[in-house]
């Protein structure tokens, strides 16, 4: 909504198909462009896992495959009551400028994105993975700026 233009786009080297190995963290350098010239927006991003593992550890508290948005003081934020869902506010400055903001948070070896795999994930629940294909898919959403105080009221738009 808006005169905005934004692109989701990954590294070209990361389009094959993923292999899940114990221990072997995966690179996906995952942005969202706001292109130059747009106006000031609310971003979005949409994360949905299609069967995605739910394998957790010994304490049952973290997954084994797992992945986070990049979030903290510049970052995204999770939009209240929409799990899923993440925000940010794109200024009229960035906007007019242009800019990209990376959706996954990093790592040591990969800064900007990875899908962590645990060394504790067993041959056994990677068996089981077979034929199941899990899918991690993200999606893209601006709203303008102007006129919607806040990215709840800007989500519900999207969404319309």
């Amino acid at each position: 909504l808006g005169d905005i233009n934004i692109k989701l786009t990954k590294a070209e080297a990361e389009s094959q198909p993923l292999k899940i190995i114990p221990g072997v963290d995966i690179r996906r350098s995952l942005k969202v462009t706001v292109e130059p010239n747009s106006e000031a927006c609310w971003l979005f991003v949409k994360a949905e896992e299609t069967n995605w593992p739910d394998f957790t550890d010994a304490n049952g508290t973290a997954r084994k495959v797992s992945y986070s948005v990049a979030a903290g003081d510049n970052g995204w934020k999770a939009l209240e009551n929409v799990p899923g869902v993440y925000y940010r506010e794109v200024s009229a400055e960035d906007a007019k400028a242009g800019i990209a903001y990376y959706v996954l948070a990093g790592s040591a070896e990969h800064l900007n994105g990875v899908v962590t795999v645990s060394r504790e994930l067993t041959k056994t629940e990677v068996n089981s993975l077979a034929g199941t294909q899990p899918k991690l898919t993200f999606t893209a959403y601006a709203v303008q700026r102007e006129g919607i105080d806040d990215a709840a009221a800007a989500w519900a738009a999207a969404e319309n």
